[in-house]
């Protein structure tokens, strides 16, 4: 995110928040899943209207998986935005009968994972057949 300019960090960042309103994630549970958890809850707003998300390589990660998983969304139902969002709220035998986004945003950076590697099988090969995992 460093070679990128101000103004195309801020259009990232509310893509993304953009992203996780799609899916109907509240506000705290948005800076919990991109890792501000220790961030006040009245920073979302901040960062809604003009400021990037911090240029930190954790909060990068999340957000390369949070968009890898919204691609994959895409690709499993290409007609429908709605599917998408009720699949991220429906509960998932996978995931011990919670919701993805109760995986993602309990489990952190491992739930990330673990959702984008059910959503997205080449990911998943990637991780698995790569010595040392991710």
């Amino acid at each position: 995110m460093s070679d990128m300019t101000e103004d195309e960090r801020i259009q990232l960042t509310r893509g993304v928040l953009e992203m996780l309103d799609g899916w109907g994630i509240s506000g705290s549970d948005q800076l919990a899943l991109l890792g501000l958890k220790d961030v006040p809850a009245r920073e979302i707003r901040k960062l809604r209207e003009n400021r990037p998300l911090p240029d930190d390589p954790e909060v990068m990660q999340r957000v390369e998986h949070l968009i890898c998983i919204a691609d994959a969304l895409r690709t499993t139902y290409p007609f429908s935005k709605r599917m998408g969002r009720l699949w991220m709220n429906k509960p998932n035998r996978k995931f011990r009968q919670r919701t993805p986004v109760a995986t993602m945003v309990e489990d952190g950076l491992v739930g990330l994972v673990s959702v984008r590697s059910y959503l997205d099988c080449s990911y998943s090969w990637e991780i698995t057949t790569t010595p040392g995992g991710a």
